[in-house]
């Protein structure tokens, strides 16, 4: 076992021995120890505010609450000589509880056991948790004020939400240091968030008894085998009014009118406030995603420019006129895109699509997509300095992840039986073998394995989907009358890709909502050793199944879809019955863009829809009873009680969907320069839907610790780097760019117009009686004797007859050198980037040394006072030399 998991139990263990002679009358009994308290009989409930965060002596405050419903099945007893040993078990521990019996609550059924922290517990674990609590107000000079305040006023909070506390030097703290600290009020020295985290801690771990031989302990394993229905904080007033306690700070009801409500998403957001309240992981959350919006502005700015470039030289792209020109495009008579059943058709019937491809298509298409190479560097790097500045500010600089995140998930001892010695500690520790955990390893990777293969096979089904309907909607559009007005700008290959981009979205759903579970039980079948492992495994399972879930069918359009085709007379086959895809004339990067922007919009939407309208429909259901009784009968854990719970991964699920979502505006954002224009409207949407949902519609989650945002600053480093490789074979392959750029430069024929002409040079020419019987249409009405085709080959009467030309090995070099050029300079330009730009900005390098050496001669200030008394009081040689050693460590101290 880890030093501080040892460290914890050990404290349990005295604590418990220490009560052992109290006595413990089990789930309905009040703890009165240490202090007066009236009977319950003193006391009406209907006299106590509905809003009330403490016991009925209105003096102890609520940390934690617990339900249970005495439901009288056959688990009943056990249920019921569960909860006695566990609330005597915390009682041993030094918690005070206070039962509210199920005649009080609101149903009539539901018990509610409320838990509160004496200052004795606080200490005790606030030491073995680590906390750092202030020591001194903080005397370094604020940062130089900005000269552009002025201007950013109307988007500035007030001060006091900003800053609801002032900034202290802090140090861990000893129970043996007390008088050091600035202990104005025991029963606000430590937050409400400080308190619930401490009393979970020991929630996590108290014991209840021994079940087949095993000992069991947790609230966890008591709230999945129904012993206790919930377990969670009390928010500390209703959300829209402050409590009439002027003892509580209404902080639920600040974050609600200064945060929570859309109407102030041009607002900054008061991290200090939400990390008060809401702990370090959740604000880190909010700060990298507003931090992330902030930095979608310039993205999504630029991205709009080039779209607007694209709009305006519409008009003047040569390529466009020429399928639009009846003189060109139609007198160009195109094969057939699919066998038997399709018709031979004119190149001009593709004008408003080849048009509105340019908007996407163009010269911006390349200069974009560089840039976002470089923005996402610059995104990262400034994010890295944001965070810096955060652990500064929250006091996270000495915070050792492995005290909060590496001890031991308490399902890990309880499922690991086999014990062996820590090298490190030499502490007897449980260990799972390597047998179990290659067995739990292969069964998880299969899994996966399998789920992954399942993705494929539908993006394949969705394929085949395409593959088999296109002859439909092309023969569907030639013979309904009433589709002749848009069968110009709704075309057959437009038709296919919207419907299968729409079928492809409700699978990823189906599949997402499916594996989502999945990855969550093998997960927990592995058995993580810590807290840590446990995230790292879930976020990659998660991570890789939502990869390919999701982009998938972009990678297929982008990089698939029209290179295999083959050509007139000898196509190629899916199975040896479907034919491949053809892109339009104009290019496939129309239809990239048409799939991106389906499944990204579609995601946004149904993720909004998930995260604000489900938990408010569920919370309405749950308290249409509540509505029509007194409001004081309806207390303040009842209120938290008809809440939805927020759950261990709730930031999980929120931190995947915007990873996901930055892979759409970088991997694929040459294909949709708007796609940074979407992100940041969603953004602006989603922060206040979060904060809408934390502060409104959930439970108040626990308190954890947190200085970065983990394992995600990898992954968005590795998507960094894949998105200069996809954009690169975008623009080459995906995109015109490139056989334009060679026609213009090479093939040219026209001075006064260079592009003229480019039409005809990029199709090819197929004798149409050179046709197999397989792909020839049924109707040849006009008898035409050639049909032209996407590609670069020789005409029928060459001798090298359909073989690929010289200009079309001079493209594929231009292309391969222009992913190779881009991918450098773009390599380089992010590499010198970041090394420019340092991760630490100078300014907090300087306040954490200011502060540590602050810290330090305060400390040792502090112990030569003790030194000091001692040597008044006793054994004057061993204190002489005690003395002297300290005043030397604080000389030494300075000189450093």
């Amino acid at each position: 076992m880890s030093r501080l998991g040892r460290r914890a139990n050990e404290t349990l263990i005295e604590m418990a021995l220490s009560a052992d002679g109290e006595e413990c009358n089990g789930p309905e009994t009040i703890s009165t120890a240490g202090s007066e308290i009236p009977s319950s009989s003193e006391i009406d409930k209907r006299h106590q505010s509905k809003d009330s965060i403490f016991f009925r002596d209105g003096v102890r405050r609520i940390d934690f609450v617990l339900s249970y419903v005495d439901d009288l099945n056959k688990e009943w007893e056990k249920k019921l000589e569960r909860r006695k040993e566990f609330e005597s078990n915390l009682q041993k521990a030094g918690l005070e509880l206070e039962t509210e019996d199920k005649k009080e609550s609101e149903d009539g059924k539901i018990f509610f056991v409320k838990i509160h922290a004496p200052w004795e517990v606080l200490i005790t674990y606030a030491e073995v948790l680590n906390i750092k609590v202030p020591i001194r107000e903080n005397d370094i000079p604020p940062m130089v004020e900005n000269p552009l305040d002025c201007v950013l006023f109307p988007l500035r909070l007030p001060e006091k939400v900003m800053h609801p506390e002032p900034d202290y030097f802090t140090a861990p703290f000893s129970k043996d240091k007390q008088e050091l600290y600035l202990i104005n009020d025991e029963s606000t020295f430590f937050s409400p968030s400080m308190r619930n985290r401490i009393v979970n801690y020991i929630l996590t771990r108290c014991p209840y008894g021994t079940e087949e031989g095993k000992k069991k302990f947790g609230i966890k394993r008591l709230l999945n085998n129904g012993t206790y229905t919930a377990a969670y904080p009390l928010h500390d007033c209703q959300y829209w009014k402050k409590a009439s306690d002027p003892n509580c700070d209404s902080e639920r009801y600040t974050l609600y009118m200064e945060w929570a409500r859309f109407l102030r998403f041009y607002k900054e957001q008061p991290l200090d406030l939400i990390r008060k309240y809401y702990g370090e992981k959740i604000g880190i959350y909010f700060a990298w995603l507003g931090f992330y919006t902030e930095m979608l502005f310039l993205a999504a700015v630029v991205g709009l420019i080039c779209f607007l470039y694209g709009l305006f030289t519409m008009d003047e792209n040569m390529s466009s006129k020429e399928i639009c020109d009846p003189a060109i495009g139609g007198e160009i008579i195109m094969c057939p895109l699919c066998d038997r059943d399709c018709e031979y058709w004119r190149l001009n019937t593709t004008c408003e699509s080849s048009q509105y491809s340019h908007l996407f298509d163009n010269v911006a298409t390349l200069f974009f997509a560089i840039f976002m190479g470089i923005w996402v560097t610059l995104f990262l790097e400034f994010w890295k300095r944001r965070q810096a500045r955060l652990k500064y500010e929250w006091d996270l600089v000495d915070f050792e992840e492995e005290q909060q995140q590496l001890q031991l998930r308490p399902e890990y001892e309880a499922k690991c039986t086999q014990k062996k010695k820590n090298p490190v500690t030499q502490e007897m520790e449980p260990y799972l073998p390597l047998t179990s955990q290659a067995v739990r390893f292969c069964i998880s990777g299969a899994t996966v394995l399998f789920w992954v293969s399942l993705i494929i096979a539908s993006m394949i089904a969705v394929i085949v989907y395409r593959l088999a309907v296109y002859a439909a909607f092309a023969s569907l559009m030639e013979n309904t009358q009433t589709l002749q007005p848009i069968s110009g700008l709704l075309t057959p290959q437009l038709a296919t890709s919207v419907t299968a981009s729409c079928l492809n979205f409700v699978i990823i759903m189906v599949l997402n909502f499916f594996y989502e579970r999945i990855a969550i039980w093998i997960t927990d079948m592995e058995i993580p050793r810590t807290h840590m492992e446990y995230e790292n495994r879930l976020t990659m399972k998660m991570f890789l199944f939502q990869f390919v879930n999701y982009y998938s069918s972009c990678f297929y359009v982008a990089f698939f879809k029209g290179k295999f085709v083959g050509y007139p007379g000898a196509y190629t086959y899916m199975f040896n019955r479907w034919r491949n895809e053809e892109c339009d004339p104009a290019g496939c990067l129309i239809e990239l863009t048409t799939q991106l922007t389906i499944v990204m919009a579609g995601k946004q939407i149904w993720g909004n829809i998930q995260e604000a309208i489900v938990p408010w429909i569920c919370n309405w259901w749950g308290r249409r009873k509540a509505r029509n009784n007194p409001e004081n009968l309806y207390s303040r854990w009842e209120q938290d009680h008809d809440l939805q719970t927020f759950g261990a991964l709730g930031l999980f699920y929120e931190y995947l969907e915007m990873v996901i979502q930055f892979g759409f505006i970088t991997l694929f954002v040459a294909s949709f320069p708007l796609a940074p224009l979407l992100a940041l409207m969603n953004n602006i949407l989603e922060i206040r839907v979060d904060s809408w949902k934390l502060t409104t519609q959930f439970r108040r989650p626990v308190a954890a610790k947190a200085h970065s945002i983990g394992v995600w600053q990898e992954i968005l480093n590795g998507m960094a780097i894949l998105s200069v490789v996809t954009n690169a074979f975008i623009v080459a392959f995906t995109s015109d760019m490139i056989p334009r750029l060679v026609y213009y430069y090479a093939y040219s024929e026209s001075e006064d117009s260079p592009m003229s002409g480019y039409i005809n040079n990029s199709l090819s020419v197929f004798q149409i009686s050179d046709f197999p019987l397989r792909n020839e249409p049924k109707e040849n009405p006009e008898n035409f004797v050639i049909c032209r085709y996407r590609d670069y080959r020789y005409p029928p009467d060459h001798e090298r007859k359909y073989l690929h030309t010289m200009q079309f090995w001079h493209i594929l070099a231009a292309k391969l050198a222009f992913i190779i050029i881009m991918e450098h300079v773009v390599f380089i330009v992010k590499f010198f980037v970041a090394w420019m730009i340092p991760d630490v900005p100078a300014d907090v390098k300087a306040k954490i040394k200011r502060e540590k050496y602050l810290t330090q001669k305060i400390l040792h200030e502090y112990e030569l006072e003790k030194l000091k008394e001692r040597l008044c009081q006793g054994d004057k040689r061993t204190t002489e030399k005690e003395f002297i050693a300290t005043e030397g460590r604080m000389e030494l101290s300075r000189a450093m």
